[in-house]
């Protein structure tokens, strides 16, 4: 269970009766990718100390976005999209205790390191700095300043778990936890740290400063590419219903039925023919739409479904699921669903290659860049040669980006990271009437627990 962070002093008295060979070290990094994935909010439906990982990110990166937006009014998952998240929202308690949790697991494997095999050591410390690094950039990009804690923090110096330390020195720890793991990891999974996702998601850091690294980023992307263990699969619906394919680069993997390792995401994204406990929770917005009419191509049915009024998620549907019978089915267990979360994939990684190469301008004629951005355009139905521009402009790049990774929590960081964020959803939220919005939104409050 996910606990505040005061509780971490308590819990870490139990580790030393835990580590104590190679094969608990191991079994306690596995059990950090438990606190990725979380809790099925259907088996488990206590809104206190749930842990629910990744389960609910959508909220804070699809709804705080122009994409997708809660069915109803009603209950705290549907002041995301109109920006009223308080200090007191149990989502947002349950997403930034979630995270501290992964880091907790993380310290605490380092601390017993030495248990470790000699030949494993190595790889088993960058492994645990990998998921260190992933849960403090999703904490820092949501919650700006938060607690550093790189250690198990005893009684003596528990003021670390309320010291909120600026982000750039965050940043510091970030990038040296993905080098660590670049250097020591090779490409062997897709469903737990490798090199390549090290990789990845350090370009995206380098992005997500203020001192932007786009030669870094690049050359990062760009060494991926070559290492040619990654590719596009050629019918984009493969991309999610043929798991741990060759174009998944990092996800955190959820089990059919299995009521300790299912997620409940895929029921809570249907509305009409609602599976889940909630009235849909990632309904699409008009705007997404009419991006998908001009820029989607193939993407297009596979992203989205129209059932009359409403527009749903189709990326994520439970695995059984046929929406073209009349009433569709969602297979035998939609509340309990298996299908993986991606984190990252190897489009993203070409349009970020493009998105470097870029550097922070309007526009750029660089072949590399329309080359990367030319490849994801062709698998969805564009033309090689008629629709090929002759200059890639931002705005162009930032449009794919939303078509492409549509759902998968990307969009809001993109409009962030792409510097438009503020006139992006200032615009987004007084044309639905969400006089809440400020560009202050644009960090989540600590929550009061902590």
């Amino acid at each position: 269970n996910c606990t505040p962070l005061f509780e971490f002093i308590r819990l870490a008295v139990v580790a030393d009766a835990f580590f104590k060979n190679d094969a608990s070290l191991l079994a306690g990094i596995m059990g950090i990718y438990d606190a990725i994935q979380g809790v099925n909010d259907n088996t488990t439906s206590s809104l206190i100390n749930s842990n629910r990982g990744v389960q609910f990110e959508y909220l804070f990166t699809e709804h705080r976005s122009d994409n997708t937006k809660s069915a109803t009014l009603e209950g705290s998952k549907a002041d995301f999209h109109r920006y009223l998240v308080d200090p007191n929202n149990v989502q947002s308690e349950d997403y930034y205790q979630s995270m501290y949790e992964v880091i907790f697991r993380a310290n605490n494997v380092l601390n017993y390191i030495d248990v470790a095999n000699a030949s494993n050591k190595a790889k088993y410390s960058a492994e645990a700095k990998f998921l260190r690094a992933y849960a403090y950039f999703n904490l820092v990009r949501l919650f700006g300043d938060v607690p550093l804690v790189t250690e198990v923090v005893g009684a003596e110096d528990n003021e670390k778990l309320f010291t909120r330390v600026p982000v750039a020195q965050i940043y510091q720890l970030i990038e040296s936890d993905f080098k660590e793991a670049i250097s020591n990891l090779d490409n062997t999974y897709n469903s737990r740290a490798s090199k390549a996702a090290a990789q990845g998601l350090l370009a995206k850091v380098y992005f997500s400063q203020d001192n932007r690294n786009y030669a870094g980023a690049a050359q990062l992307c760009q060494d991926i590419i070559s290492s040619g263990k990654y590719g596009l699969q050629a019918n984009f619906s493969d991309v999610f219903y043929k798991e741990l394919n060759n174009e998944i680069i990092f996800a955190i993997q959820y089990i059919a039925g299995n009521t300790q390792e299912s997620q409940g995401f895929s029921a809570e994204f249907t509305s009409t023919f609602r599976q889940g406990k909630d009235d849909g929770l990632n309904i699409v917005n008009a705007n997404l739409i009419a991006d998908f009419v001009k820029y989607g191509g193939k993407r297009t049915s596979v992203s989205y479904v129209t059932f009359g009024t409403s527009n749903e998620v189709a990326k994520f549907l439970p695995e059984g699921s046929n929406i073209t019978t009349t009433p569709p089915t969602y297979g035998l267990n939609a509340r309990n669903a298996g299908n993986d979360w991606i984190i990252l994939r190897y489009a993203d990684v070409l349009l970020m290659h493009a998105e470097a190469i870029l550097a922070g301008g309007a526009e750029t004629t660089s072949s590399a860049a329309i080359d990367s951005y030319m490849k994801v355009r062709v698998r969805a139905g564009f033309n090689p040669v008629t629709d090929r521009p002759a200059v890639l402009s931002k705005s162009d790049l930032l449009v794919e980006r939303r078509v492409e990774l549509a759902f998968e929590n990307q969009r809001f960081y993109d409009l962030v990271r792409f510097g438009v964020a503020d006139a992006v959803l200032s615009a987004h939220a007084a044309s639905l009437g969400y006089g809440s919005y400020n560009p202050r939104k644009l960090l989540l409050p600590i929550p009061s627990r902590e």
